[in-house]
């Protein structure tokens, strides 16, 4: 049992230009109502330039197949009640999945871009690529045995993932996780036997989410930090997500702070994740006496709840907020954003405490002007950022498909 797309292709007749226009309203319309949640036929129409009967025949066509719903009313002034439409959100499943060093988030979302279902998998030591191969499928397995009847309308697995993710020439994808210490892998696809697997840098599923549908929503120029054990950045430039030449940009966590400065995971010295990253963060609170359990989200909130009244606490926490105003302040000056979007959870800790702070530390590490031209703010999202952004990737596919129809088989 599988989602299967069945192409319902335009008449020998239609020219390509007129089916790729009708595609690309369509694409554009049913992008839209997601992201808008709810919507009316008439704002469809206004914001992505639609006549209205073009709005109402592109609507009538998602209704028909399952993709959205009208889901009430609202009053008109004076005529007949305007429909409400939204996502239908048993429409179409999508799996969006964190893969972190220590394990794996596998997270079931409806097309409401609701969580319906979530599988962890690993523990509190590092894993191998073998490891986390093992969790993914263990995972996606345990969803699968859970959500039978959803199953046959599951997209695809989205796959946010730590390290670069390379496109090659073939649309093949390779894995390279330098600072895991891991050899050149190709993505698995092999996760479940119908379906298909997307893939790209966790730092960058985090920013399409919010520029879906969080912090970075309608900014054209925006850059999302992610701030946990790595450190990355995801960058969007004219409302686009950035990618490069071999979609792997965003590198910000390997770019240098330091020269010759403390060594990273990555075999470099002076890496901005050598001091930002959680394990540099904790390493220098334990170097300067602090005790604590574990190395996660609650050794973090002990140094900063320690930094509250102990020196030395305070100091690292100092140290990393003028290492993250340096570090981002470079970034400001290369971008030019509207906004700085920090997450992770490393970041959000920080953000939770000290967003002031960070916002006068990345403007003193920036030339003045562009200072005055961004906001800062925590992502809007918690945990679940990854994995959401990954979802989106087989929603993607979705949308840029002709027309289709999901049914089993």
């Amino acid at each position: 049992m599988s989602a299967q797309v069945r192409p319902d292709g335009p008449a020998p007749r239609e020219s390509a230009t007129v089916t790729t226009l009708r595609q690309q309203n369509r694409a554009a319309a049913l992008r839209f109502v997601l992201q808008e949640g709810e919507t009316t036929r008439a704002d469809l129409a206004r914001r992505c330039g639609f006549s209205s009967a073009s709005a109402a025949n592109i609507t009538a066509e998602l209704i028909e197949d399952g993709l959205i719903a009208e889901v009430g009313s609202v009053a008109s002034r004076g005529g007949r009640p305007i429909s409400v439409i939204a996502p239908r959100a048993d429409g179409a499943y999508a799996i969006g999945v964190d893969v972190g060093e220590r394990g794996v988030a596998v997270e079931l979302f409806d097309l409401s871009l609701a969580m319906v279902d979530r599988e962890f998998r690993g523990g509190r030591s590092e894993e191998s690529y073998d490891d986390i191969h093992r969790d993914l499928t263990d995972a996606v397995a345990a969803l699968r045995d859970r959500n039978r009847e959803r199953w046959p309308r599951v997209l695809g697995i989205g796959l946010g993932l730590p390290g670069v993710v390379e496109t090659e020439s073939d649309g093949s994808q390779v894995l390279y996780a330098q600072s895991l210490g891991w050899d050149p892998r190709p993505i698995p696809l092999d996760l479940d036997p119908d379906l298909p697997v997307f893939a790209e840098n966790g730092a960058k599923t985090q920013a399409r989410a919010e520029l879906w549908y969080g912090a970075a929503r309608g900014i054209d120029h925006a850059v999302v930090a992610l701030l946990g054990r790595g450190v990355g950045l995801g960058i969007i430039s004219d409302g686009q997500l950035a990618h490069g030449a071999f979609s792997s940009a965003g590198e910000w966590g390997h770019t240098k702070i330091h020269a010759g400065g403390a060594l990273c995971r990555c075999g470099q010295r002076g890496c901005v994740e050598a001091y930002l990253g959680a394990n540099a963060i904790l390493g220098s609170w334990h170097e300067h006496g602090g005790s604590f359990d574990g190395s996660g989200w609650q050794a973090i909130g002990a140094l900063l709840a320690a930094a509250e009244t102990d020196p030395a606490a305070g100091g690292v926490v100092d140290e990393a907020i003028e290492t993250l105003g340096a570090a981002l302040g470079s970034v400001v000056n290369l971008t030019n954003p509207q906004r700085i979007v920090i997450g992770g959870w490393v970041g959000m800790r920080l953000m939770e405490h000290h967003l002031e702070r960070i916002g006068d530390a990345v403007r003193r590490n920036c030339l003045e002007r562009l200072g005055t031209q961004f906001e800062i703010v925590p992502a809007t999202f918690g945990g679940d950022t990854v994995a959401l952004g990954s979802a989106l990737m087989p929603i993607m596919a979705l949308i840029d498909t002709p027309r289709v129809s999901l049914f089993a088989v």
